[in-house]
C-alpha cells in the first residue's frame, strides 16, 4: 500500500526513479566530500574542550556557500552513476 502511494507521488511529480546500487562506501558523501575538507580545516589545531571543537566545526560549516554543496551533490551523482555501471565494484578517484 505505501509503495503504491509513493510510486504514485513520484510519477505525479515526474521524478526519475534511479536504480539503487548495492551498498558502497564510495557513495557516502561524508567520506568523499564533507569530512576530508573538514579534516583539512581542523588539521594542525589544538582544542582545549569539546565545546571548542564544536564551535570550530560550526564555524566551518557556516562559512560554506551553496556552491560547495552543489559541487558535492554533482560529485555524488557521478559516483552513483559509476557505481551502478561497475555493479558495485570500487570507484577509483
Amino acid at each position: 500500500h505505501t509503495c503504491m502511494v509513493a510510486m504514485s507521488k513520484l510519477n505525479e511529480l515526474k521524478f526519475e526513479l534511479l536504480p539503487h546500487p548495492p551498498y558502497s562506501p564510495d557513495l557516502a558523501p561524508s567520506d568523499f566530500f564533507l569530512f576530508p575538507n573538514l579534516k583539512k580545516y581542523l588539521g594542525g589545531k589544538k582544542y582545549k574542550s569539546n565545546a571548542e571543537v564544536e564551535n570550530a566545526v560550526n564555524q566551518y560549516f557556516s562559512g560554506l556557500d551553496n556552491q560547495f554543496f552543489s559541487d558535492g551533490l554533482k560529485g555524488w551523482e557521478k559516483r552513483w552513476t559509476k557505481c551502478i555501471e561497475l555493479q558495485g565494484d570500487y570507484v577509483e578517484k
